[in-house]
This record gives structure tokens, C-alpha cells and sequence, in this order.
């Protein structure tokens, strides 16, 4: 919420109510399944809106009194015949005055081409607050990749980011911590649609931003509490990025400076993500024990947080380092476990960052522990499911788990099929960048030059080897990835 220094006259003269309206049309979705939900239709009408679970609380809460112009169109999208005061919300001319803005939107320079032309993107307006902390300079301005747009993040990874200022008077207050959360929102963002490659160097600028922000001073405790959160869940965020990107090292480091904060701030929830992370990291880099540990101490953290969806995920992450281990019994026990807290369903106090966790990535995190133990066909069954359950959304997660696939096809004694599928990951990586996708790849195309005297398995190894000559979905990391990763963040 924006501090009393930053709201409008007409916030303090109009007390948030809750939306109960809007509340029933979400009916029993989750605030996550309900933000995927707007994000699809968003979709099917050409818009495109970084709804997510907090964005929907603070449309129930009664923050956001009215929609910007691109939701009020999907909402209307979703629910044919009703007016927006129909959804629970306020006119448009009570919010924004005889002085409105038809459209609120502004330009800010954040990269140059070689021909010395500004690229420019355009940051569109959710509520004043939010839009005054990203276009008024500051330490928010020095979040500034929080303003990406995903189509422009090719453009933007040159992008010279501000050094962080202190707001007015030297103090850091509500609209550098919601810079900060938005931050996390937009890269989170643009890695699901773009994979972790040409990203990550850029993202390291806000992160640094955010913990200097810390070190300004901030004098309220509510304020300073979302600041360590949100600058926690941009290091794992950050470290997600080098993670995917193969540098292993840097992960690491990220995630420890995330469960460093949440240590320093007693935020449970922040320490159980952290060790997530540091659970999925050690399972890449080739240490399933440690994995083991990691996935139980995020079980320890996370157990008085009422989200069963997240103790699933924490189950599946010790699955997988009990796969490593090769011991069958613990894996299996952790996925029973696994399984039956997700059939829990969502709740209200299920994570944020948690929206990519549905029936696909459940599927896939277990074909990945059954390829692990040697259960080719059993992973291959898993593997199809989560592709086919895979959210449109997130275009890095269906070609990570397309590679899955092509992998566990391959393993199986299917080369025509893995050829295939393979194939539509070399279409996918002319989109998504991640170096763990290629390395996966790269694995099927080895167990298949047994094959090579199949046209369609020739064909696709003729595609691999012309694709990493020309470096497409290649990144600048050391590579350090390996099979069966997942795209959790």
C-alpha cells in the first residue's frame, strides 16, 4: 500500500472497501488459477497483462478502485454483458477526475541500436502510485527493469540502469518497496516467456538497487518488512536466472543472500522458497544429498504456512535428490507425499511465485525422477502429460518439458518420436533462451546418432548441429547444466 506521503487526496478522502463482487466472480479459483485465467483471456483478445495472485488481492481488497483500459477490456472479455460497476468496481470518471488521461501511458528510453536509435517501451498505468514511483526517478527508477515489456526484452539487455537514489528527504518508503515487488513480477515474467539467456546480467542491476535500498534506512517497520521480502525473492528471482543460464556459481550465491535476508527478517515463507531453490540447484549441479537436505529444511520452514500446494512442491524437490541418490524407496514416499498435498488444492495462502505450479509441472517433476531411476517408460508417460497440461503461458516451461520428452522418448526406444519432439524444441529455442534446455538437448541428440540412418532422426540431428553452430538459444554462461531440471523460481 502506498504511504499516506505518496496517496492521492482522493485515496485518503475514500477508504479501500473490499470488492465482494469481483470476489464471487472468481468463484472457487485460487487468486493464482483465477490470474492465469485473466491472463489467457487476455490473450484470446490480443492484450497482454502480468495479472498475478496479488494483483487479483488487490483488486478484492479494494485498492485498485478501477481497472486500467487493457484489464477493464479482459474483464469484460470474461464476463460478456457486465459494466465494471456490475464487477464491484468504481466508474471510471469517480476515479480519475475531470483531468483523467484517456490512455496512461509513458515512454522511457532503455536501450540504443547500432544505428544509435532509441529503443523505447511504454509503461502502463495499474493504479497512480504505481505509476508515479516508475516514472519519477529515484530509487524505483533504478528498478527500472521491472518496466520491460516481454516483447522488448531483447532490446533492453544493453539497457544502462540508474544507479539507486534515496526518495525525497533521504528516506525509503511504500513506493520503493512496490518498485521492488514489481521488479520481481516483470523479470518472473519475462523468464516464462523467454527463458533466463540475455536477462540475467540485467537483472543483477535491480537486485543491487534493492539491497542498497535496504542499507538507506527505512523507519517504518511494515515498509521495511515488505523491502527484506521483496529484495529476498529478487535474489532467488536473479539466482533463478543464473541458474538457468548454466552458471551454477552464481546461483548459489543468490540464494544464500535470499536465505540470508530471510533469516535477518524472520520471514518463513522467504527461508522455505529460498531452500527450494537451493534444493533444485543442488539436484542440477550433481549433489542429490544435498538436495535431500535442502528440500527438508524448505519442509521445516514452510510447515506452518497453510499451503499445502507448496509442501508438495518442497516433496517433489526431496523426490528428486532421493532419485539422484538412486533410492527408489525414499523417492517414491516423497511423491505419495507429493501427490496427496496437492490434491489438497489451492488456498489463499499458497506463495506468489508459485502460479506455474499446476497438474503440468507435477507431471513433469515426476518423469524427471523416473527418468532419474532408469523408468524410461514411466517418465515418458509423465513427461506427455505435462506437456500437454502445460499453461500457453509459459513458453520456457512447454519447451523444457517438450526437451523432457524427447529425452525420456529417446531413453525408451522411440527415436523417430524423440526426433520429433526434439524438433519442435529447436522451433521453441528460436524464442526461449536457456542454456538447461540446450544442454538437455544436447543429451538426446547423442543417444540418438545410434540412429542416424532414420530419415527423421537424421533430419533432426542435421537441425541440432546447424543450431548450435549459429548459436541459436545459445547463451554466454559456462554451461554447467545437466538433465531434467524444472522452471520453478
Amino acid at each position: 500500500m502506498a504511504s499516506p506521503a505518496a496517496s492521492s487526496a482522493s485515496s485518503r478522502t475514500v477508504p479501500a472497501r473490499p470488492n465482494l463482487a469481483f470476489r464471487q466472480l472468481r468463484g472457487r479459483l485460487s487468486p493464482g488459477e483465477f490470474a492465469a485465467a485473466v491472463r489467457r483471456s487476455a490473450r484470446e483478445i490480443g492484450e497482454q497483462v502480468s495479472c498475478d495472485a496479488r494483483y487479483v488481492g488487490r483488486v478484492e481488497s479494494g485498492e485498485i478502485r478501477c481497472p486500467n483500459y487493457a484489464y477493464e477490456r479482459v474483464f469484460r472479455h470474461m464476463f460478456p454483458g457486465l459494466t465494471l460497476p456490475d464487477m464491484g468496481f468504481a466508474p471510471r470518471e469517480a476515479v480519475r477526475g475531470r483531468g483523467a488521461r484517456t490512455a496512461a501511458v509513458s515512454a522511457v528510453p532503455l536501450a540504443t541500436d547500432p544505428d544509435h536509435r532509441d529503443t523505447r517501451i511504454q509503461i502502463f498505468e495499474e493504479s497512480d502510485v504505481l505509476r508515479r514511483a516508475f516514472i519519477t526517478g529515484g530509487p524505483a527508477a533504478a528498478l527500472g527493469f521491472a518496466a520491460l515489456h516481454p516483447i522488448e526484452a531483447a532490446a533492453a539487455v544493453s539497457a544502462p540502469v540508474p544507479g539507486p537514489r534515496a526518495a525525497s528527504g533521504g528516506r525509503v518508503g511504500a513506493a520503493e518497496a512496490t518498485a521492488v515487488e514489481e521488479a520481481v513480477r516483470q523479470i518472473r515474467l519475462l523468464d516464462d516467456r523467454h527463458g533466463a539467456e540475455g536477462i540475467y546480467r540485467r537483472a543483477t542491476h535491480p537486485l543491487r538497487a534493492a539491497y542498497e535500498l535496504l542499507d538507506a534506512g527505512v523507519q517504518r517497520r511494515a515498509v521495511s518488512d515488505r523491502l527484506h521480502a521483496g529484495a529476498g525473492e529478487l535474489a532467488i528471482t536473479v539466482g533463478w536466472l543464473a541458474h538457468d543460464s548454466g552458471r551454477f556459481d552464481d546461483a548459489r550465491s543468490h540464494y544464500a543472500e535470499a536465505l540470508a535476508t530471510a533469516r535477518v527478517c524472520g520471514d518463513a515463507a522467504l527461508e522455505a522458497h529460498a531452500f527450494c531453490n537451493t534444493a533444485f540447484l543442488a539436484r542440477d549441479a550433481g549433489r542429490p544429498r544435498e538436495a535431500v537436505r535442502a528440500a527438508q529444511a524448505a519442509q521445516q520452514a514452510a510447515k506452518h504456512l497453510a499451503s499445502p500446494r507448496l509442501l508438495s512442491l518442497l516433496a517433489l524437490r526431496e523426490a528428486g535428490g532421493w532419485a539422484g541418490l538412486a533410492d527408489r524407496s525414499g523417492c517414491e514416499q516423497a511423491l505419495a507425499r507429493a501427490q496427496r498435498l496437492f490434491a489438497g488444492g489451492p488456498r489463499d495462502g499458497d506463495p506468489e511465485w508459485m502460479t506455474f505450479y499446476g497438474e503440468a509441472e507435477l507431471a513433469g517433476l515426476e518423469a524427471q525422477c523416473w527418468a532419474a531411476l532408469g523408468e524410461a517408460g514411466r517418465a515418458v508417460e509423465h513427461a506427455r502429460r505435462a506437456v500437454a497440461l502445460q499453461d500457453p503461458h509459459f513458453s520456457r516451461n512447454i519447451a523444457l518439458f517438450t526437451a523432457e520428452l524427447a529425452g525420456d522418448l529417446a531413453d525408451s526406444g522411440a527415436p523417430e518420436e524423440a526426433a520429433a519432439a526434439g524438433d519442435r524444441v529447436l522451433t521453441l529455442l528460436t524464442r526461449v533462451r536457456s542454456a538447461r534446455i540446450r544442454a538437455m538437448l544436447d543429451g538426446t541428440a547423442r543417444t540418438l546418432r545410434a540412429h542416424r540412418d532414420c530419415g527423421a532422426v537424421a533430419g533432426f540431428l542435421e537441425r541440432h548441429a546447424a543450431s548450435a553452430r549459429s548459436g541459436d538459444g545459445e547463451g554466454d554462461g559456462d554451461g554447467e547444466g545437466g538433465r531434467a531440471p524444472d522452471a520453478a523460481r
